[in-house]
């Protein structure tokens, strides 16, 4: 069994006996991330993002599809060290190599208008630091940007309390905004007050999920640290191929299309990350790849190597979910499913 861990990778099990699974194999990923290296010379962590993952039909190989919608990292830096990883969101995001330096202030969880605090008239920008939670991020920022005493500000970033991961974990928020809007975890958030001493994430995760007790330690309307976050290009998900064996496993090649490792596709061209991967039940060194607006795209196994061979992009564009093979009368066929237009159904002939 192959199981897609997401950040932690991707994991083999044998299950033979199903009640009893026994672990086989795991994955890392690796510093620099191998694509974005290739084919931009950038030098950052891997994403991770783990989404699925299938054996080639001889066993030989793992071929895995990371899913990311997030083409930019924001990198979090305080002017006393605090350090830190945020997700942008909303309309008003910050380009690529882009930045935004505003010093801290703690606003409570701006569902109430009435309980948020005008930034002060000196000293600026100024960033409202909200605690998750009671309202929707929305809420939380249409409360934020209400405020237009002394400039207002300048954009709103939300530190994590509750949810599915835990207090330091990070999500990406549904959230309109029209200022920057950014969330990050519950450590980095306390730190940006040195409020961070001391954390316990079993204590947080212990408190009500509804805010009803709890919240703090810091005091709304507290002026916290001037941090600097920063837009990096680190490109959209794309595809691993590894050895089938046993302990870790061995990486032989990735495969991103070229648009997806490029800066100049971060906006404005769709969701360019792979969603899965279809392994060919017939010849072991094909599979189908469903890329949303990228297309579906067929990849080979050369010399270890993965190759493109083929691809399908609408003339109207598309939007691949969903793919997997099938066989009837002895011919395989590859259906693939878009979120737009439904169900299409492919022959991959192997010619033009």
């Amino acid at each position: 069994m192959l199981l897609s861990y997401w950040d932690a990778g991707y994991v083999k099990l044998d299950v033979t006996d199903p009640v009893h699974p026994t672990y086989l194999a795991d994955s890392d990923f690796t510093f620099p991330d191998p694509e974005l290296k290739q084919q931009t010379g950038r030098l950052e962590t891997p994403e991770g993002n783990g989404h699925e993952a299938e054996f080639t039909h001889d066993g030989q190989h793992i071929i895995a599809a990371d899913e990311d919608f997030n083409p930019t990292r924001v990198n979090l830096r305080s002017d006393d060290g605090t350090t830190g990883r945020a997700v942008q969101a909303g309309a008003a995001q910050l380009p690529t190599d882009g930045s935004l330096t505003a010093k801290a202030i703690h606003v409570g969880v701006a569902c109430d208008p009435a309980t948020v605090p005008a930034p002060p008239a000196t000293g600026g920008p100024y960033l409202a630091a909200v605690e998750r939670g009671v309202c929707t991020f929305t809420q939380k920022a249409a409360t934020v940007e209400a405020v237009t005493a002394n400039g207002g500000y300048a954009g709103t970033v939300v530190f994590n309390r509750t949810g599915a991961g835990g207090c330091g974990a990070l999500v990406s928020p549904a959230v309109v905004a029209t200022k920057p809007f950014f969330f990050i975890n519950r450590p980095t958030g306390l730190g940006l007050f040195d409020a961070d001493a001391g954390y316990n994430e079993a204590a947080c995760l212990a408190l009500p999920a509804d805010g009803s007790v709890g919240r703090g330690p810091v005091p709304i309307g507290t002026v916290g640290d001037t941090i600097t976050l920063t837009a990096a290009f680190d490109g959209w998900g794309y595809v691993h191929l590894f050895a089938n064996n046993n302990g870790k496993l061995r990486e032989l090649d990735t495969f991103g299309v070229p648009e997806a490792m490029d800066p100049a596709h971060a906006t404005g061209f769709g969701a360019l990350s792979v969603h899965e991967v279809a392994t060919s039940h017939c010849n072991p060194h094909l599979a189908y790849l469903s890329y949303y607006d990228a297309g579906l795209r067929v990849i080979e196994i050369q010399h270890n190597k993965l190759v493109e061979v083929g691809r399908f992009i609408d003339e109207g564009g598309n939007d691949f979910w969903g793919v997997q093979v099938f066989s009837r009368d002895g011919v395989e066929y590859v259906a693939a499913s878009d979120r737009d237009f439904g169900v299409y159904i492919f022959r991959f002939t192997g010619h033009d």
